[in-house]
């Protein structure tokens, strides 16, 4: 496996993938969280930071004047100067936001970040930003940034970053009463429209936010979308579909870390499926085309080689 950190910029951020031309090059703040797994450097956490800092008049206006017009949200992808990006996207992906707190917070925790003035003014308005927006029932693009509606996976992230923050600024109690009971009435399906979906394991780990019987269901139906080379976002994907679903990479080295934290001996069987994915390079690119073992061009994928990382160190 080779290391993530060529695919990281000067400034700490991380790209999803050396692809210019599907726009991959890009930074996503949700990808650059998930990086950390693999490679921990607080630069990613305070370039993220200062990106938040340069469209803090954003996060001020939808406090003062909430809305649910796409473009007002806190855009969840930028270039690597943390410049936002104009054409139409997916621009409501809170989980992105509580992958950021969740993040920070575990850091504070752990005495491993370094506050700098307007840290902790930020990471405050982004918690009153949750709240402006009401988390816990706003539909939003979710982690595949597609079909707006309320995801348990943006949820469960947004309450996790809550849960994190609570020590190092104010958290309104009821903001994660809200979150509780709106996270357990949707597990454990993903959403109305899906049954189960690969991004639930985010609340399995890292995020720790299921009860030991969410938990067996999430990973029950989860494994019914496990394929030869990786494992299918939900039944019907279209993205990179060939007349079957895309099979992601990341999908195996995601399943073999929370098994490992279980102490089951299916760890060992997802981590050999993750090692069967990886390519002639010595690379785990986004995914393969369902039933085949050729994979799309964006190639390695951060944050399955940062999984890939995780799962072998058993973080």
């Amino acid at each position: 496996m080779n290391s993530i950190i060529k695919l990281q910029y000067d400034n700490g951020l991380f790209l999803a993938a050396p692809n210019a031309k599907t726009g991959y090059h890009r930074v996503w703040i949700r990808d650059n969280i998930y990086a950390l797994f693999g490679a921990e450097q607080i630069q990613t956490i305070h370039a993220l930071l200062d990106i938040m800092k340069k469209h803090s008049y954003k996060i001020d206006w939808m406090i003062k004047q909430p809305t649910k017009e796409g473009w007002r949200y806190v855009h969840p992808r930028y270039d690597e100067n943390g410049n936002e990006l104009e054409e139409p996207w997916g621009w409501k992906q809170n989980d992105a936001i509580g992958a950021l707190l969740w993040k920070v917070g575990k850091l504070d925790k752990e005495g491993k970040i370094e506050w700098r003035e307007g840290d902790k003014e930020i990471v405050q308005k982004l918690v009153d930003y949750l709240q402006a927006i009401e988390y816990w029932h706003d539909s939003d693009n979710g982690m595949w940034e597609e079909k707006e509606e309320v995801h348990a996976s943006s949820v469960g992230a947004c309450l996790a970053g809550l849960l994190a923050v609570d020590h190092v600024v104010h958290v309104p109690l009821h903001l994660i009463a809200h979150g509780e009971h709106a996270l357990r009435t949707l597990l454990p399906r993903e959403s109305v429209t899906k049954h189960t979906d690969l991004a639930l394991l985010s609340l399995i780990w890292p995020y720790k936010i299921v009860t030991a019987r969410e938990r067996e269901l999430i990973l029950k139906n989860v494994e019914e979308l496990v394929r030869e080379k990786g494992v299918i976002r939900y039944e019907g994907d279209l993205y990179y579909g060939n007349g079957k679903e895309a099979e992601w990479t990341m999908g195996f080295p995601w399943l073999a870390i929370i098994y490992k934290e279980l102490n089951d001996s299916k760890y060992y069987f997802y981590l050999n499926k993750a090692r069967n994915a990886i390519n002639a390079n010595g690379e785990l690119p986004e995914l393969y085309y369902g039933g085949t073992s050729k994979h799309n061009e964006n190639t390695p994928l951060t944050w399955a080689m940062s999984l890939m990382m995780a799962a072998e160190n058993g973080k």
